[in-house]
């Protein structure tokens, strides 16, 4: 299956050229500094991600990551793209970048420990203090 998705202005386009996994929301500071709140993200396998950005595309390093992971987004109009963290096979995508979201849905919420009393997890979702537990559910991919 392949997905499009791409930022505001146009200049950062991109193709998922498999599967994409459930939506994680993330509730963590540097999340919602980077959204302006929880950030909703699905996830693709690196090797199936094809980015055409004609160099519009920048990633800055996450400072508190303990991944020492990046985030990338638009030069031109800022939009808030992926995040992606150094040997993983996989790279995080903003929900809401995809041209048709048909067919995701939500997994869990994430680092609630830090969300803001504004913006909590809806009730009956999976909702973990941290990140996303290996004792929990293993996320889907479809």
């Amino acid at each position: 299956m392949r997905r499009e998705g791409g930022c505001l202005c146009g200049a950062v386009r991109y193709a998922v050229l498999g599967r994409l996994r459930e939506i994680l929301v993330c509730h963590c500071l540097e999340c919602r500094r980077w959204a302006g709140r929880a950030w909703a993200a699905t996830a693709a396998r690196a090797a199936e991600l094809e980015i055409d950005c004609s160099d519009g595309l920048a990633w800055v390093r996450s400072p508190r990551s303990a991944r020492r992971a990046e985030r990338g987004f638009c030069r031109s109009c800022g939009s808030s793209l992926l995040w992606r963290a150094p040997g993983s096979e996989t790279v995080a995508v903003a929900a809401g970048s995809l041209d048709d979201t048909a067919g995701l849905r939500v997994a869990a919420h994430i680092w609630v420990s830090q969300a803001t009393p504004w913006d909590p997890p809806p009730p009956g979702m999976p909702a973990y203090p941290h990140g996303y537990p290996a004792a929990a559910p293993p996320l889907s991919w479809g």
